[in-house]
Order: structure tokens, then sequence, then C-alpha cells
């Protein structure tokens, strides 16, 4: 069966090849009348535009790039389902980009924001420094943050130091005075701000109440289920280890408590936990956690994107800080310290 092109289409709507586009295009210059007849002669043939053609008559990839560190992480699956809700109502692919090493992430700031490649970027965790900025207006690419911050563009995240603040708050009303943190590296090549900032509100929660910050207690590294049991265990298998742990992730909280069945310590009897995320299978583990809305903040750093899309020149919206609310959610994970 022979292709149907857009020339058979005007040959039977009895119009040029140019109003056929024009009215894929939606262009407002074609009649109501002659409107009528392309899109019948569209149905009656079947038609089907190339998706090729139409971008490049209009001028768009119709293409949003994602730059993101660990895409398989449970939270970052969760934030781009809310973006992948808005680019699906628009007609609108989406490209990730896996930056998890320094390298990548330094070739993606560079190679990616250009038109031909992309109508707009988001970047979630990962912090745009001076220069990339001043790379994305020069492309007139627009560019919004997700979990990160820059003053010169628009971002929507949580307060992650009144997150920590508020995981171990929590504990010390339970009437814990030995609370330990399990957590990414502090320092990293990478700079992820929420991880800092966590720690911070664990040790302004100490401070608050004269609790001592004891390094032992912290325990850091990579990020993940396994790295977290081994740090756990460490903890649990200290002279006197904390009756409390928050982790910086439930994904890492989840470690924890293996780490805990391993060594028989009972949960919450002698150990209390608690995570941040209230990713989907915090629920299965009854973890007690921080719930951000991980899936609205792809939906509103998405949305605020598109903003930035239609205003020209690029770089001219004035910024937007979005910062979205947390909330303890309490399960069966923590509890009062024994005895």
């Amino acid at each position: 069966m022979a292709t149907v092109t857009i020339r058979d289409v005007a040959k039977k709507a009895g119009v040029g090849i140019g109003t056929v586009s024009r009215v894929i295009n939606n262009s407002e210059s074609v009649s109501d009348p002659t409107r009528r007849k392309v899109l019948a002669a569209i149905e009656a043939l079947d038609f089907s535009p190339s998706l090729v053609a139409r971008r490049l008559s209009l001028g768009k990839t119709m293409t949003i790039g994602v730059i993101l560190p660990f895409f398989t992480n449970p939270s970052y699956v969760e934030r781009l389902r809310g973006v992948e809700s808005i680019l699906s109502a628009r007609d609108y692919d989406l490209i990730l980009f896996n930056a998890d090493t320094v390298v990548r992430r330094d070739s993606y700031m560079r190679d990616v924001p250009r038109r031909e490649r992309v109508d707009g970027l988001l970047l979630i965790t990962h912090v745009p420094d001076d220069d990339d900025v001043a790379r994305f207006l020069r492309a007139g690419v627009p560019a919004v943050l997700i979990d990160s911050r820059h003053p010169q563009l628009s971002h929507v995240g949580i307060d992650d130091v009144e997150g920590g603040y508020t995981a171990t708050r929590h504990l010390i009303e339970l009437g814990h005075a030995k609370i330990g943190f399990v957590s990414d590296y502090l320092e990293t090549a990478l700079n992820f701000m929420p991880i800092r900032d966590r720690f911070l509100g664990y040790y302004q929660a100490l401070e608050e109440v004269g609790i001592p910050f004891r390094a032992e207690y912290h325990r850091q590294g990579e990020h993940g289920r396994l790295p977290a049991r081994r740090l756990a265990r460490e903890l649990l298998s200290l002279a006197d280890p904390p009756t409390a742990i928050f982790a910086y992730s439930d994904t890492q909280a989840i470690g924890v408590l293996e780490a805990a069945r391993d060594l028989g310590v009972a949960v919450p009897e002698r150990l209390s936990v608690i995570g941040f995320d209230d990713v989907e299978g915090a629920e299965y583990w009854h973890l007690t956690t921080v719930h951000q809305p991980l899936f609205e903040s792809g939906v509103v750093g998405c949305e605020l994107l598109f903003e930035e899309m239609i205003t020209l020149p690029v770089g001219s919206l004035e910024v937007q800080e979005i910062v979205l609310d947390t909330r303890l959610t309490v399960r069966g994970t923590t509890g009062p310290p024994p005895g």
C-alpha cells in the first residue's frame, strides 16, 4: 500500500501543499471552511504527518532534556513521573542524561544546551556553576532546577534543613539522646546540596536541646541500600551504639533496617529508624519518614520550564523560587528508647 503524502491530501482537498502544512501546524491564517476541507481529507486518507517534518516546520525539537544523577533511584523515578505527566500532555519527548560522574556532568552541561538538541532543560539535584548558566543563556536554552539552587535560575525544591531538623526532632521528642546519622558523603565533587542541608538540620536539632554531636555517630558512604547496611552495622557494633538512626534517604533507611535484622536488634524496641523522601517502598517497610512531594516537584519544575520556554528573550523572566512543604509521616519504626 502506497504511503499517503501531504501532496495527496492537498489534491483531495483542492488546496495547495502550503495550506495543508498550515492546517497541520494550527496556523490561524487558514479560514474555517478551508481548514474543515483539509481535516476531512486527512481523515479520509488516514494521513499521519511526519513528526520530524512537523518539528522542523515549527523550528523546535519538541524535546526536553533532563540531567540528573542515579536515575534509577526511587526518588528520581518519582520526580521523572511528574515531569512525564506534563510532557505527555504537550506532545513533548524526554531525553535523560545520567550524570553520575563529574566527567559526565561537565560533558552534558557543555554539550546538551543547544537549540538543535532540546527546547528546554531540567537539572535535578545537580548545581550548575556561573559558567554553565552563562552558556545556557548564550545558547537560548531555558533551564529550571529541581532539588538544587542557583540565583539566576528558577528552581523548585524543599527546605532540606527543616526536613533534617524535623526528622531529628521527632527522635528527640521520643526521648532519644544517642542519635546516629547515615548519609552520602557530605563533600563530593558532584556537590549535592540536600546532603549537607539535611545534616545541618540534624546538627541544629541536637544543638538546640544541648545534645552534643558525636562524630562517631555520623557514618558517610556511597548512596545505596547495601552501603547503608554496612554503615549501620558499624554504628550498631559500637561499644555505646545509638538508640536511633536518621538516614538521609528511605533507600538508606531500609539498609539500616536490614542491618538491625542482621544483628538481632529489634525495631523500634531497641532501635528507632527514620528515613527521608517517603518513596513507595517506605510504606511496605512501615518506615517512619519525612515525606517530600517528589511527583509534585517534577510537575511544578516542568511547568516552570514551559513558562520559561514561551518567554523571550530567554532569561528575561523573573527568577522564581518555589519551596514545597514536607511533613513527618510516623509509621512503625520509631518509638521511645529502650529502658
